[in-house]
Protein backbone atom coordinates (compact mmCIF):
# COMPACT_ATOMS: atom_id res chain seq x y z
CA UNK A 1 0.00 0.00 0.00
CA UNK A 2 2.45 2.71 1.00
CA UNK A 3 4.54 1.76 -2.01
CA UNK A 4 2.24 2.40 -4.55
CA UNK A 5 3.06 5.02 -7.34
CA UNK A 6 -0.67 7.02 -7.07
CA UNK A 7 0.32 10.07 -9.17
CA UNK A 8 -1.21 8.95 -12.19
CA UNK A 9 -4.60 8.16 -9.73
CA UNK A 10 -6.03 11.58 -11.42
CA UNK A 11 -8.84 12.24 -13.73
CA UNK A 12 -7.31 12.75 -17.07
CA UNK A 13 -8.34 16.73 -17.28
CA UNK A 14 -6.21 17.31 -15.06
CA UNK A 15 -2.87 15.81 -17.41
CA UNK A 16 -4.96 17.11 -20.60
CA UNK A 17 -5.22 20.92 -18.94
CA UNK A 18 -1.18 20.32 -18.01
CA UNK A 19 -0.57 19.69 -21.58
CA UNK A 20 -2.47 22.83 -22.43
CA UNK A 21 -1.11 25.10 -19.94
CA UNK A 22 3.04 23.89 -21.00
CA UNK A 23 1.85 24.53 -25.01
CA UNK A 24 0.57 27.95 -23.92
CA UNK A 25 4.00 28.74 -21.78
CA UNK A 26 2.15 28.53 -18.25
CA UNK A 27 3.98 25.77 -17.02
CA UNK A 28 5.65 28.51 -14.23
CA UNK A 29 2.06 30.83 -13.82
CA UNK A 30 1.23 31.11 -10.23
CA UNK A 31 -2.26 29.86 -9.28
CA UNK A 32 -4.24 29.45 -6.12
CA UNK A 33 -6.98 27.00 -5.35
CA UNK A 34 -9.09 26.14 -2.47
CA UNK A 35 -10.42 22.61 -1.32
CA UNK A 36 -13.84 23.39 0.64
CA UNK A 37 -17.58 21.54 0.93
CA UNK A 38 -20.51 22.58 0.20
CA UNK A 39 -23.24 20.47 2.82
CA UNK A 40 -22.79 18.65 6.17
CA UNK A 41 -23.47 14.79 5.48
CA UNK A 42 -26.75 14.28 7.13
CA UNK A 43 -27.89 17.53 7.85
CA UNK A 44 -25.45 17.93 10.78
CA UNK A 45 -24.48 20.85 12.19
CA UNK A 46 -20.40 20.69 11.25
CA UNK A 47 -18.05 18.26 9.89
CA UNK A 48 -14.94 16.43 10.90
CA UNK A 49 -11.39 17.41 8.87
CA UNK A 50 -9.26 14.34 7.75
CA UNK A 51 -7.17 12.75 5.64
CA UNK A 52 -4.18 15.82 6.03
CA UNK A 53 -1.46 13.05 6.78
CA UNK A 54 -2.31 10.92 3.56
CA UNK A 55 -2.69 14.14 1.14
CA UNK A 56 1.19 14.95 2.83
CA UNK A 57 2.61 11.45 1.54
CA UNK A 58 1.21 11.65 -1.57
CA UNK A 59 2.60 14.90 -2.24
CA UNK A 60 5.80 14.02 -0.91
CA UNK A 61 6.25 10.86 -3.53
CA UNK A 62 4.85 12.63 -6.53
CA UNK A 63 6.39 11.43 -9.34
CA UNK A 64 6.21 10.69 -13.02
CA UNK A 65 7.82 6.65 -13.43
CA UNK A 66 8.93 5.50 -17.05
CA UNK A 67 6.12 3.13 -17.16
CA UNK A 68 3.54 6.66 -16.23
CA UNK A 69 5.61 8.34 -19.14
CA UNK A 70 5.30 5.10 -21.57
CA UNK A 71 1.70 5.23 -21.02
CA UNK A 72 1.37 9.00 -21.75
CA UNK A 73 3.06 8.57 -25.04
CA UNK A 74 1.48 5.67 -25.73
CA UNK A 75 -2.13 8.05 -26.16
CA UNK A 76 -0.55 10.20 -29.00
CA UNK A 77 -1.62 13.20 -27.52
CA UNK A 78 1.06 14.73 -25.85
CA UNK A 79 4.52 16.28 -26.97
CA UNK A 80 8.02 15.22 -26.25
CA UNK A 81 8.98 18.19 -24.78
CA UNK A 82 5.57 17.79 -22.07
CA UNK A 83 6.61 14.48 -22.00
CA UNK A 84 9.96 15.74 -21.05
CA UNK A 85 8.60 17.91 -18.14
CA UNK A 86 6.81 15.08 -16.37
CA UNK A 87 9.66 13.20 -16.27
CA UNK A 88 11.74 15.32 -14.78
CA UNK A 89 8.70 16.80 -12.58
CA UNK A 90 9.55 17.89 -9.12
CA UNK A 91 6.37 19.06 -6.74
CA UNK A 92 6.75 22.98 -5.65
CA UNK A 93 3.94 24.36 -4.40
CA UNK A 94 2.93 25.85 -0.94
CA UNK A 95 0.22 23.90 0.66
CA UNK A 96 -1.80 25.16 3.98
CA UNK A 97 -4.40 22.15 5.59
CA UNK A 98 -6.81 22.60 8.10
CA UNK A 99 -5.77 20.13 11.13
CA UNK A 100 -6.94 16.47 11.12
CA UNK A 101 -9.65 16.74 14.03
CA UNK A 102 -10.78 20.21 13.52
CA UNK A 103 -14.59 20.58 13.36
CA UNK A 104 -15.28 22.39 9.91
CA UNK A 105 -18.02 23.83 8.48
CA UNK A 106 -19.61 24.46 4.41
CA UNK A 107 -17.59 26.77 2.29
CA UNK A 108 -14.62 27.68 3.91
CA UNK A 109 -11.36 26.81 2.76
CA UNK A 110 -10.00 23.88 4.45
CA UNK A 111 -7.04 22.91 1.57
CA UNK A 112 -5.06 25.95 -0.59
CA UNK A 113 -2.64 25.59 -2.67
CA UNK A 114 -0.46 27.82 -4.31
CA UNK A 115 2.19 27.33 -6.82
CA UNK A 116 2.99 26.73 -10.69
CA UNK A 117 -0.79 25.92 -12.12
CA UNK A 118 0.10 22.52 -13.90
CA UNK A 119 1.36 21.17 -10.35
CA UNK A 120 -1.52 23.27 -8.13
CA UNK A 121 -4.48 21.49 -10.60
CA UNK A 122 -2.91 18.13 -11.51
CA UNK A 123 -3.14 17.17 -7.48
CA UNK A 124 -6.76 18.05 -7.43
CA UNK A 125 -8.38 14.75 -7.52
CA UNK A 126 -5.84 12.84 -4.88
CA UNK A 127 -6.65 15.57 -2.44
CA UNK A 128 -10.05 15.53 -3.18
CA UNK A 129 -10.23 11.83 -2.44
CA UNK A 130 -8.30 11.72 0.32
CA UNK A 131 -9.87 14.48 2.58
CA UNK A 132 -13.49 13.80 0.99
CA UNK A 133 -13.73 10.19 1.90
CA UNK A 134 -11.77 10.88 5.49
CA UNK A 135 -13.37 13.61 6.46
CA UNK A 136 -16.98 11.77 5.53
CA UNK A 137 -15.90 8.66 8.17
CA UNK A 138 -14.85 10.76 11.13
CA UNK A 139 -17.56 13.34 10.75
CA UNK A 140 -20.05 9.77 10.97
CA UNK A 141 -17.99 8.30 13.61
CA UNK A 142 -18.45 11.47 15.72
CA UNK A 143 -21.82 11.55 15.06
CA UNK A 144 -22.03 7.68 16.26
CA UNK A 145 -19.76 8.56 19.27
CA UNK A 146 -21.70 11.53 20.32
CA UNK A 147 -25.20 9.09 20.54
CA UNK A 148 -23.69 6.74 22.55
CA UNK A 149 -23.41 8.85 25.46
CA UNK A 150 -20.28 7.80 26.95
CA UNK A 151 -20.09 4.19 25.98
CA UNK A 152 -17.74 3.17 23.94
CA UNK A 153 -17.87 2.44 19.94
CA UNK A 154 -15.46 0.12 18.03
CA UNK A 155 -15.52 0.25 13.79
CA UNK A 156 -16.53 -3.12 12.89
CA UNK A 157 -17.33 -2.35 9.13
CA UNK A 158 -13.87 -3.65 6.99
CA UNK A 159 -15.77 -6.09 5.41
CA UNK A 160 -18.32 -3.88 4.17
CA UNK A 161 -15.83 -0.87 3.39
CA UNK A 162 -15.67 -0.11 -0.48
CA UNK A 163 -12.71 -1.70 -0.97
CA UNK A 164 -9.11 -2.38 1.06
CA UNK A 165 -8.24 1.53 1.27
CA UNK A 166 -11.62 2.38 2.10
CA UNK A 167 -11.18 0.00 5.17
CA UNK A 168 -7.78 0.83 6.29
CA UNK A 169 -8.05 4.63 5.85
CA UNK A 170 -11.70 4.43 7.46
CA UNK A 171 -10.55 2.60 10.31
CA UNK A 172 -8.26 5.74 10.82
CA UNK A 173 -10.62 8.30 10.18
CA UNK A 174 -13.27 6.22 12.36
CA UNK A 175 -10.75 6.48 15.18
CA UNK A 176 -10.11 10.32 15.21
CA UNK A 177 -13.88 11.04 15.00
CA UNK A 178 -13.66 8.95 18.46
CA UNK A 179 -13.91 5.45 18.31
CA UNK A 180 -11.83 3.39 20.67
CA UNK A 181 -10.57 0.78 18.23
CA UNK A 182 -11.58 -1.07 14.41
CA UNK A 183 -12.13 -4.59 13.91
CA UNK A 184 -8.85 -3.77 10.69
CA UNK A 185 -6.09 -5.80 12.56
CA UNK A 186 -3.94 -3.59 9.64
CA UNK A 187 -5.06 -0.24 10.94
CA UNK A 188 -3.23 -0.86 14.44
CA UNK A 189 0.02 -2.25 12.60
CA UNK A 190 -0.21 1.45 10.23
CA UNK A 191 -1.42 3.61 12.69
CA UNK A 192 -1.31 2.23 16.33
CA UNK A 193 -4.96 1.90 16.50
CA UNK A 194 -6.29 -0.72 18.65
CA UNK A 195 -7.13 -3.87 17.26
CA UNK A 196 -10.06 -5.43 18.58
CA UNK A 197 -12.31 -8.52 18.15
CA UNK A 198 -13.81 -11.87 19.75
CA UNK A 199 -15.15 -14.54 17.74
CA UNK A 200 -17.45 -15.32 15.02
CA UNK A 201 -20.46 -17.63 14.95
CA UNK A 202 -18.72 -20.48 13.12
CA UNK A 203 -16.63 -20.56 16.11
CA UNK A 204 -19.38 -22.12 18.50
CA UNK A 205 -20.73 -23.55 15.49
CA UNK A 206 -17.32 -25.88 15.17
CA UNK A 207 -18.16 -27.31 18.56
CA UNK A 208 -20.21 -30.03 19.78
CA UNK A 209 -22.34 -27.79 21.84
CA UNK A 210 -22.32 -24.06 22.70
CA UNK A 211 -21.64 -24.34 26.23
CA UNK A 212 -18.34 -26.63 25.16
CA UNK A 213 -17.13 -23.60 22.33
CA UNK A 214 -17.61 -20.73 25.28
CA UNK A 215 -15.22 -22.81 27.70
CA UNK A 216 -13.00 -23.57 25.24
CA UNK A 217 -12.64 -20.30 24.57
CA UNK A 218 -12.56 -18.76 28.12
CA UNK A 219 -9.96 -21.53 28.07
CA UNK A 220 -7.65 -19.42 25.99
CA UNK A 221 -8.66 -16.25 26.74
CA UNK A 222 -9.17 -16.26 30.23
CA UNK A 223 -8.22 -12.71 31.00
CA UNK A 224 -10.32 -11.23 27.51
CA UNK A 225 -12.93 -13.25 27.54
CA UNK A 226 -16.25 -11.63 25.51
CA UNK A 227 -18.27 -14.50 24.07
CA UNK A 228 -20.83 -13.95 21.69
CA UNK A 229 -24.29 -15.04 22.72
CA UNK A 230 -26.76 -15.35 19.96
CA UNK A 231 -26.00 -18.00 17.91
CA UNK A 232 -28.56 -20.00 18.85
CA UNK A 233 -31.02 -18.41 21.21
CA UNK A 234 -29.41 -15.22 23.42
CA UNK A 235 -31.31 -15.85 26.95
CA UNK A 236 -32.28 -19.61 26.65
CA UNK A 237 -28.46 -20.64 26.21
CA UNK A 238 -26.25 -18.06 25.02
CA UNK A 239 -26.41 -15.94 28.39
CA UNK A 240 -26.80 -19.10 30.66
CA UNK A 241 -23.77 -20.78 29.06
CA UNK A 242 -21.81 -17.51 29.27
CA UNK A 243 -22.04 -17.77 32.70
CA UNK A 244 -21.33 -21.37 33.61
CA UNK A 245 -18.13 -20.83 31.26
CA UNK A 246 -16.93 -17.54 33.19
CA UNK A 247 -17.82 -19.76 36.63
CA UNK A 248 -16.13 -22.75 35.45
CA UNK A 249 -13.06 -21.58 33.25
CA UNK A 250 -12.80 -17.47 33.61
CA UNK A 251 -13.23 -17.00 37.82
CA UNK A 252 -11.23 -20.41 38.88
CA UNK A 253 -8.25 -18.63 36.92
CA UNK A 254 -8.59 -15.48 38.92
CA UNK A 255 -9.87 -13.42 36.72
CA UNK A 256 -13.13 -11.68 35.90
CA UNK A 257 -14.91 -11.64 32.37
CA UNK A 258 -15.04 -9.22 30.22
CA UNK A 259 -18.47 -9.18 28.19
CA UNK A 260 -21.03 -10.76 25.94
CA UNK A 261 -21.61 -9.71 22.71
CA UNK A 262 -25.64 -9.91 21.47
CA UNK A 263 -24.84 -9.52 17.54
CA UNK A 264 -29.04 -10.10 16.31
CA UNK A 265 -32.51 -9.46 17.56
CA UNK A 266 -34.37 -6.70 19.79
CA UNK A 267 -31.16 -5.03 21.44
CA UNK A 268 -33.22 -3.32 24.17
CA UNK A 269 -35.49 -6.28 25.39
CA UNK A 270 -32.13 -8.60 25.10
CA UNK A 271 -29.59 -6.16 26.94
CA UNK A 272 -32.32 -5.43 30.03
CA UNK A 273 -32.85 -9.07 30.43
CA UNK A 274 -28.89 -10.10 30.02
CA UNK A 275 -28.32 -7.75 32.13
CA UNK A 276 -30.67 -9.10 35.01
CA UNK A 277 -28.96 -12.70 34.34
CA UNK A 278 -25.19 -11.27 34.67
CA UNK A 279 -25.92 -9.40 37.85
CA UNK A 280 -28.22 -11.66 39.28
CA UNK A 281 -24.82 -14.74 38.94
CA UNK A 282 -22.94 -12.04 40.41
CA UNK A 283 -21.29 -10.15 37.63
CA UNK A 284 -22.29 -7.04 37.76
CA UNK A 285 -18.74 -5.65 36.29
CA UNK A 286 -19.26 -7.84 33.05
CA UNK A 287 -20.15 -5.99 30.35
CA UNK A 288 -22.49 -5.96 27.03
CA UNK A 289 -21.75 -5.34 23.63
CA UNK A 290 -24.20 -5.12 20.96
CA UNK A 291 -23.73 -4.77 17.12
CA UNK A 292 -25.87 -5.55 14.55
CA UNK A 293 -26.53 -2.63 11.62
CA UNK A 294 -26.47 -0.19 14.75
CA UNK A 295 -26.37 4.09 13.58
CA UNK A 296 -26.41 7.15 15.37
CA UNK A 297 -30.45 7.23 15.33
CA UNK A 298 -30.71 3.70 16.62
CA UNK A 299 -28.61 3.89 19.36
CA UNK A 300 -30.02 7.30 20.30
CA UNK A 301 -33.15 5.71 20.18
CA UNK A 302 -32.29 2.10 22.09
CA UNK A 303 -30.47 4.04 25.06
CA UNK A 304 -33.76 6.45 25.41
CA UNK A 305 -35.80 3.20 25.46
CA UNK A 306 -33.31 2.08 28.23
CA UNK A 307 -30.95 -0.79 26.63
CA UNK A 308 -28.19 -1.73 29.22
CA UNK A 309 -25.57 -1.65 26.41
CA UNK A 310 -21.61 -0.84 27.67
CA UNK A 311 -19.95 -0.68 24.15
CA UNK A 312 -21.40 -0.42 20.71
CA UNK A 313 -19.71 -2.74 17.71
CA UNK A 314 -20.51 -0.50 14.33
CA UNK A 315 -20.01 -1.63 10.61
CA UNK A 316 -21.39 -0.46 7.55
CA UNK A 317 -23.39 2.34 8.22
CA UNK A 318 -20.30 3.63 9.88
CA UNK A 319 -17.27 2.81 7.41
CA UNK A 320 -19.51 3.56 4.47
CA UNK A 321 -21.58 6.54 6.18
CA UNK A 322 -24.26 4.58 4.12
CA UNK A 323 -26.94 7.48 5.11
CA UNK A 324 -25.38 9.98 2.91
CA UNK A 325 -21.95 8.75 1.39
CA UNK A 326 -20.46 12.07 -0.37
CA UNK A 327 -18.99 14.47 1.10
CA UNK A 328 -18.99 16.59 -1.93
CA UNK A 329 -15.75 18.75 -1.23
CA UNK A 330 -14.82 20.91 -4.50
CA UNK A 331 -11.54 22.18 -5.74
CA UNK A 332 -11.99 25.78 -7.36
CA UNK A 333 -9.51 28.34 -8.42
CA UNK A 334 -9.84 31.49 -6.64
CA UNK A 335 -6.64 33.55 -7.72
CA UNK A 336 -3.76 33.86 -9.76
CA UNK A 337 -0.22 35.74 -9.96
CA UNK A 338 0.40 38.58 -12.68
CA UNK A 339 3.31 40.51 -11.93
CA UNK A 340 4.03 39.58 -8.27
CA UNK A 341 0.19 40.53 -7.76
CA UNK A 342 -2.71 38.40 -6.36
CA UNK A 343 -5.69 38.21 -9.00
CA UNK A 344 -8.70 37.26 -7.16
CA UNK A 345 -10.77 34.80 -9.29
CA UNK A 346 -14.17 33.94 -8.74
CA UNK A 347 -17.04 31.25 -10.03
CA UNK A 348 -20.12 32.13 -10.43
CA UNK A 349 -23.48 30.64 -10.72
CA UNK A 350 -27.39 31.15 -10.74
CA UNK A 351 -27.55 28.76 -7.95
CA UNK A 352 -25.75 31.82 -5.03
CA UNK A 353 -24.60 28.83 -2.43
CA UNK A 354 -21.81 28.05 -5.80
CA UNK A 355 -20.77 31.35 -5.91
CA UNK A 356 -16.79 30.91 -5.09
CA UNK A 357 -15.12 33.24 -2.34
CA UNK A 358 -12.15 34.40 -4.23
CA UNK A 359 -8.50 35.07 -3.38
CA UNK A 360 -6.15 34.19 -1.26
CA UNK A 361 -7.49 33.72 2.64
CA UNK A 362 -7.30 32.34 5.98
CA UNK A 363 -9.51 31.43 8.45
CA UNK A 364 -10.41 32.89 11.82
CA UNK A 365 -11.97 30.83 14.64
CA UNK A 366 -13.63 33.15 16.89
CA UNK A 367 -14.20 31.92 20.81
CA UNK A 368 -15.70 33.35 23.46
CA UNK A 369 -13.36 34.27 26.43
CA UNK A 370 -15.80 33.65 29.24
CA UNK A 371 -17.10 30.17 28.14
CA UNK A 372 -14.22 29.01 25.40
CA UNK A 373 -16.86 28.05 23.04
CA UNK A 374 -16.30 28.89 19.36
CA UNK A 375 -18.64 31.45 18.10
CA UNK A 376 -18.28 31.88 14.26
CA UNK A 377 -15.84 31.46 11.45
CA UNK A 378 -14.52 34.78 9.71
CA UNK A 379 -12.78 33.92 6.52
CA UNK A 380 -10.70 36.86 5.19
CA UNK A 381 -7.88 37.78 3.13
CA UNK A 382 -4.49 36.50 4.01
CA UNK A 383 -2.97 39.60 5.14
CA UNK A 384 -5.87 40.28 7.70
CA UNK A 385 -5.09 40.33 11.35
CA UNK A 386 -8.06 40.49 13.26
CA UNK A 387 -7.35 42.74 16.69
CA UNK A 388 -8.72 40.63 19.75
CA UNK A 389 -8.86 43.81 21.80
CA UNK A 390 -11.11 46.00 19.55
CA UNK A 391 -14.92 45.14 19.13
CA UNK A 392 -15.29 43.29 15.76
CA UNK A 393 -18.57 42.80 13.66
CA UNK A 394 -19.46 39.84 11.89
CA UNK A 395 -22.15 39.55 9.13
CA UNK A 396 -24.14 37.13 7.05
CA UNK A 397 -22.57 37.04 3.47
CA UNK A 398 -25.41 36.53 2.08
CA UNK A 399 -27.97 38.29 4.36
CA UNK A 400 -25.84 41.42 5.39
CA UNK A 401 -28.45 42.84 7.58
CA UNK A 402 -27.84 39.75 10.21
CA UNK A 403 -24.96 41.53 12.13
CA UNK A 404 -23.47 41.22 15.40
CA UNK A 405 -20.74 43.36 17.03
CA UNK A 406 -18.36 40.97 18.99
CA UNK A 407 -16.42 41.40 21.99
CA UNK A 408 -14.41 39.95 24.64
CA UNK A 409 -13.16 37.25 22.20
CA UNK A 410 -9.69 35.37 21.14
CA UNK A 411 -9.36 34.64 17.68
CA UNK A 412 -7.58 31.69 16.31
CA UNK A 413 -5.83 31.25 12.50
CA UNK A 414 -7.16 27.75 11.46
CA UNK A 415 -5.19 27.22 8.33
CA UNK A 416 -1.32 26.30 8.80
CA UNK A 417 1.39 25.70 6.41
CA UNK A 418 2.13 21.97 5.29
CA UNK A 419 4.56 22.64 2.26
CA UNK A 420 6.71 25.24 1.74
CA UNK A 421 7.99 25.41 -2.03
CA UNK A 422 7.29 21.32 -2.19
CA UNK A 423 9.17 20.92 1.03
CA UNK A 424 6.89 19.88 4.18
CA UNK A 425 7.34 21.49 7.00
CA UNK A 426 4.66 20.35 9.46
CA UNK A 427 5.48 17.55 11.99
CA UNK A 428 2.14 15.14 11.88
CA UNK A 429 0.39 14.34 15.24
CA UNK A 430 0.02 10.80 15.88
CA UNK A 431 -3.77 9.75 15.28
CA UNK A 432 -4.12 9.22 18.78
CA UNK A 433 -3.15 12.80 19.50
CA UNK A 434 -5.58 13.46 16.50
CA UNK A 435 -8.16 12.21 18.07
CA UNK A 436 -7.83 13.94 21.42
CA UNK A 437 -7.70 17.32 19.73
CA UNK A 438 -10.67 16.49 18.21
CA UNK A 439 -12.67 15.39 20.70
CA UNK A 440 -11.42 18.83 22.89
CA UNK A 441 -12.71 20.86 19.37
CA UNK A 442 -16.16 19.50 19.17
CA UNK A 443 -16.31 20.16 23.05
CA UNK A 444 -15.62 23.69 22.41
CA UNK A 445 -18.90 23.61 20.24
CA UNK A 446 -22.15 24.66 21.63
CA UNK A 447 -24.58 21.87 21.69
CA UNK A 448 -27.30 23.32 19.86
CA UNK A 449 -24.60 22.80 17.10
CA UNK A 450 -24.49 19.44 17.80
CA UNK A 451 -27.69 18.48 17.46
CA UNK A 452 -28.53 15.56 15.20
CA UNK A 453 -31.34 17.21 14.35
CA UNK A 454 -32.13 21.17 12.89
CA UNK A 455 -28.64 21.79 14.48
CA UNK A 456 -27.96 25.35 15.40
CA UNK A 457 -26.79 27.21 12.21
CA UNK A 458 -22.80 27.97 13.10
CA UNK A 459 -22.29 31.05 11.28
CA UNK A 460 -19.06 31.55 8.56
CA UNK A 461 -18.86 35.16 7.39
CA UNK A 462 -16.56 37.05 5.25
CA UNK A 463 -14.43 39.79 6.70
CA UNK A 464 -15.52 43.03 5.27
CA UNK A 465 -12.22 43.14 2.84
CA UNK A 466 -13.08 40.21 1.58
CA UNK A 467 -16.55 40.73 1.08
CA UNK A 468 -15.96 43.75 -0.88
CA UNK A 469 -13.59 41.79 -3.33
CA UNK A 470 -16.46 39.53 -3.98
CA UNK A 471 -18.50 42.43 -4.55
CA UNK A 472 -16.84 43.87 -6.81
CA UNK A 473 -15.78 41.01 -8.95
CA UNK A 474 -19.77 40.25 -9.22
CA UNK A 475 -20.35 44.35 -10.34
CA UNK A 476 -17.76 43.58 -12.50
CA UNK A 477 -18.81 40.80 -14.32
CA UNK A 478 -22.04 42.00 -13.94
CA UNK A 479 -21.82 44.71 -16.54
CA UNK A 480 -20.27 42.69 -19.38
Amino acid sequence: MNNMNLTMLTDFYEITMANGYFNNGWKDKIAYFDMFFRKVPDNGGFAIMAGVEQVIQYLKNLEFNKDDIDYLRNRNQFSEEFLDYLRNFKFSCDVWAVPEGTPIFPNEPVVIVRGPVIEAQFIETMILLTINHQSLIATKSNRIVRAAQGRAVMEFGSRRAQGYDGAIFGARAAYIGGCVGTACTIAEKEFNIPAIGTMAHSWIQMFPDELEAFKSYARTYPDNCTLLVDTYNVLKSGVPNAIKAFKEEVVPRGFRPKGIRIDSGDITYLSKAARKMLDEAGFQDCGIVASNSLDEFIIRDILTQGAQVDLFGVGERLITSRSEPVFGGVYKLVAVEENGKIVPKIKLSENVGKVTNPGFKQIYRLYDRESKKAIADVITANDEVIDEDKPYEIFDPEYTWKRKVLTGFSAQKLLVQIFDRGQCVYESPSTQQIKEFCKNQVDNLWDEVKRFENPHKYYVDLSKKLWDIKQGLLQSYSVR
